[in-house]
């Protein structure tokens, strides 16, 4: 959860396996232009303009460089001769269906909109389990789990109106460290998060949040050493 956008390799780039298909390519590529275009809300308030027509052009250049056969093959042996890759000694199985840390089908089964924002901000203020909640010096994602479910938000909702995975939101729900995403999507996803359940104030929320995951990832890490 350390590594940078600029520091990560084109395949986390992009969210896809090695051995990903041209169409799983493609599929990722579309979905992270529409992260971080502006406007977007999985990514708004997080990232700079220039930061993120910085992670726009990085993104293009991971598409131009994996789409291609050639430029492909250049650059998997490159990361093999950096040990960040394996070598492959056998053709690739036919893929499943594309990976991607967002969600932006069209034909989500969550058909459902969120209430609008009144009536949630309404909620959050006459809720004492939410109020109780929002005052904790550390928040986790039980706390985040118990503040929407009293709001009477399915999390289907939540997925249909940032475009992230049903997954990730569950992992962040459970903080399940070893699965969520890397901290530089996790921060913008949780202040989506917040911002849907009309959170606020959201930059400190997500803070905190942020600082509980820190905790949880060197407690792990001590404990298994």
């Amino acid at each position: 959860m350390q590594k940078s956008f600029a520091q990560l390799n084109y395949y986390e780039m992009l969210d896809i396996k090695p051995e990903a298909a041209a169409f799983e390519i493609r599929h990722a590529y579309n979905a992270a232009l529409q992260v971080y275009q502006p406007g977007s809300l999985a990514s708004y308030s997080f990232f700079g303009e220039d930061e993120r027509r910085d992670i726009l052009s990085l993104i293009e250049t991971a598409y131009r460089t994996l789409i291609n056969d050639h430029t492909r093959k250049d650059y998997d042996e490159a990361l093999i001769g950096r040990g960040e890759l394996s070598e492959r000694k056998e053709a690739l199985p036919a893929p499943k269906k594309p990976v991607s840390i967002f969600d932006i089908s069209r034909n989500s089964t969550a058909k459902t909109a969120l209430m609008n924002n009144d009536e949630l901000k309404n909620k959050v203020s006459q809720s004492q389990l939410v109020g109780s909640i929002l005052v904790k010096n550390e928040i986790c994602g039980a706390d985040l789990k118990n503040i929407r479910t009293e709001l009477g938000v399915l999390i289907e909702q939540i997925a249909l109106e940032t475009k992230i995975r049903n997954d990730h939101l569950k992992s962040i729900e459970e903080d399940r460290v070893a699965l969520l995403p890397a901290a530089i999507f996790l921060k913008g996803f949780v202040k989506s998060y917040l911002k849907c359940l009309c959170l606020e104030p959201v930059e400190e929320l997500a803070a905190r949040y942020m600082d509980t995951i820190a905790r949880l990832s060197q407690s792990q890490k001590a404990g298994s050493i």
